[in-house]
């Protein structure tokens, strides 16, 4: 009997850290204070939990750094600087996190908002490790319509 009370409670303990252990902060992994804009062609969506992913190939790549922070209503913005990917980048696939498939239904979205070949600008923040990931606040498709990305950033641009 203690044998089994002890392998139950031992396998719960167990499950209830596995998603804990698979989820982030925005912290951990993005930098909020490196701003990214990218424009470019959808390749694919990814509708999964515990975010969804929007490959693109990017053509035009933006970048500035806001301050550390909340927004201040009287800060200035810095301007964008816009350059194509470099060779070491690549524009072959960069990858951007959005809000889980449930949250973004709730902002309109469907797994059809976005197809391949798409034509997308996507406003979020750099990862902290360099990589061509970032976390995207929102998109932006060709004909100006604005789908908020249900980022875990606390702002919105």
């Amino acid at each position: 009997m203690k044998i089994g009370a002890l392998t139950t409670i031992a396998a719960a303990a167990v499950a209830a850290s596995l998603p804990l252990a698979a989820h982030h902060s925005f912290s951990a992994e993005f930098d909020g204070t490196k701003q990214i804009k990218a424009t470019g062609s959808v390749t694919k969506l990814d509708w999964q939990n515990p975010h969804g992913w929007i490959h693109l190939t990017v053509t035009e790549l933006c970048e500035r750094t806001a301050p550390p922070g909340p927004p201040s209503p009287d800060a200035q913005e810095q301007e964008w600087v816009c350059r194509t990917p470099d060779s070491k980048e690549g524009a072959a696939d960069w990858a951007f996190e959005i809000g889980s498939p449930n949250g973004l239904m709730r902002q309109g979205w469907t797994r059809n908002s976005l197809k391949a070949g798409d034509v997308v600008t996507v406003q979020g923040s750099r990862a902290r490790d360099g990589s061509t990931n970032s976390n995207a606040r929102s998109v932006v498709t060709a004909d100006g319509k604005r789908m908020f990305a249900g980022s875990s950033q606390d702002t919105t641009p």
